[in-house]
This record gives structure tokens, C-alpha cells and sequence, in this order.
């Protein structure tokens, strides 16, 4: 089984980008089911909360190794 961040570093930017847009729309959608009626397991929210931000750091770690070897 793999770590998730090794996963992350195994995708291209844009493919990057598309995952933050699935995982956001995902979280949204959650919070959302959430507020209505109380969902049965919280820890999910948690767990995606996590996800994008494990994403967004990929994300910035990359677009800083790009100033670094410019």
C-alpha cells in the first residue's frame, strides 16, 4: 500500500489540478449533506479537509522547485 503524498508525486500539474478541483467540489458538497442532516462518520470531512491540503502543498512545492532552478 502507498503512502498518499508518494501517489501525489507521481501525477502532472494539470492531472494535480483536476484531483483539487474533484477533492473541493467533494468537501463542498459534504459540508453541505453535513449541515442538513449531521452526517454518520465526521471523520470524513477531516479526511478530505487533509486531502486538498496534502494537493495544494504538492502543488506549491513544485512551483517552488521551478523558481529554484530557473
Amino acid at each position: 500500500m502507498k503512502k498518499k503524498g508518494t501517489e501525489l508525486k507521481d501525477l502532472t500539474v494539470v492531472e494535480l489540478n483536476d484531483k483539487l478541483q474533484e477533492e473541493r467540489t467533494s468537501l463542498t458538497r459534504l459540508r453541505f449533506a453535513h449541515t442538513v442532516s449531521p452526517i454518520e462518520s465526521p471523520v470524513q470531512l477531516r479526511t478530505k479537509r487533509k486531502e486538498v491540503a496534502r494537493i495544494l502543498t504538492e502543488l506549491r512545492k513544485r512551483e517552488l522547485a521551478n523558481k529554484t532552478t530557473k
